[in-house]
């Protein structure tokens, strides 16, 4: 069995909260709010019952292939709808054989394939990938106009330096598609 490593987590305490309690993600941190009234003992406690209910909560969202699908049509619609007739991939799954790459898409037959690696990702650097793998199907290089397409992405820039980091952090070399 995997073991997951518990994140970062932040309180923050409000006065004005009387008895609800909330907790969200905030990137790689869990952030909980609770009233300010409540004890340690209190806060230990809900901090533990709102880390289950996130877990519960992201482990009812599976990120599978047909998910993959419709969150491809999604970008498409929202990014690449001047080229909407280009961009139907054949197909759009997860891989586990994607060692040098996040993504690799063959634009002859329509395929894309995401590496597994980032399944458990923001889902805005999630959308980056699969953005960038879109547009290939466009324009098949890395030339200027591929990157004004992946640019109409507002986080790209974010989202590469995101994976830029990971990738520093765990000594993988990757290539740029």
């Amino acid at each position: 069995m995997a073991r997951t490593r518990k994140p970062v987590v932040e309180v923050r305490r409000s006065q004005r909260r009387r008895r609800t309690v909330s907790a969200y993600r905030d990137g790689e941190r869990v952030v909980v709010l609770i009233p300010d009234r409540f004890s340690r003992a209190e806060e230990t406690e809900w901090v533990e019952r709102m880390l289950a209910r996130l877990a519960a909560r992201e482990e009812r969202i599976q990120r599978t292939d047909d998910e993959l699908l419709i969150r491809a049509r999604r970008l498409t619609s929202r990014y690449l709808s001047d080229h909407a007739a280009r961009v139907q991939p054949a197909s759009v799954r997860w891989v586990t054989n994607q060692n040098g790459r996040w993504g690799s898409c063959t634009p002859d037959d329509g395929t894309i394939r995401i590496s597994h690696r980032i399944q458990e990702m923001p889902d805005w650097v999630i959308d980056y990938v699969l953005l960038h793998e879109l547009a290939h199907l466009v324009v098949p290089s890395h030339s200027a106009r591929f990157w004004e397409l992946v640019n109409r992405y507002p986080k790209a820039e974010r989202a590469r330096g995101y994976l830029e980091g990971i990738s520093a952090a765990t000594g993988l070399v990757l290539a740029d598609d």
